[in-house]
């Protein structure tokens, strides 16, 4: 830390700064559960036996419907398509199976995590 003082001729200059002691390291912390658990950071699969729920990834509105109750779908099929920002982005299926639940309709507004449709 430097300290600076003002003299008469408006000058500033650098005074010697007093020696302050050094802080303390800190103790190393524990390690994370991320860490220790390495199937913590991995992503689940999905089986299809749970009933796979497809939920909107961001707020917007549904322009199309793509697949209807009972059809079956393959993994990474397109269900419905979703305009956020004046961007269409597909939603795909994540599993195969059927469609046991569709929750919306063309020209829906949906927020962020809203149930769009059950793949069992």
């Amino acid at each position: 830390m430097a300290l600076f003082m003002r003299s008469k001729l408006k000058k500033w200059t650098l005074l010697p700064s007093p020696q302050l002691p050094l802080p303390l390291p800190l103790p190393p912390l524990p390690p994370s559960p991320r860490c220790t658990n390495p199937a913590l950071g991995r992503r689940k699969k999905i089986s299809p036996a749970a009933g796979a729920q497809v939920k909107a990834p961001m707020p917007g509105t549904i322009l199309d419907v793509k697949v209807q109750a009972g059809q079956n779908v393959k993994k990474g099929d397109v269900l419905v398509i979703l305009e956020a920002m004046k961007m269409e982005n597909e939603i795909q299926a994540p599993c195969d199976g059927t469609i046991t639940a569709l929750n919306v309709r063309k020209g829906d507004s949906v927020e962020t995590q809203a149930l769009i449709c059950t793949i069992a």
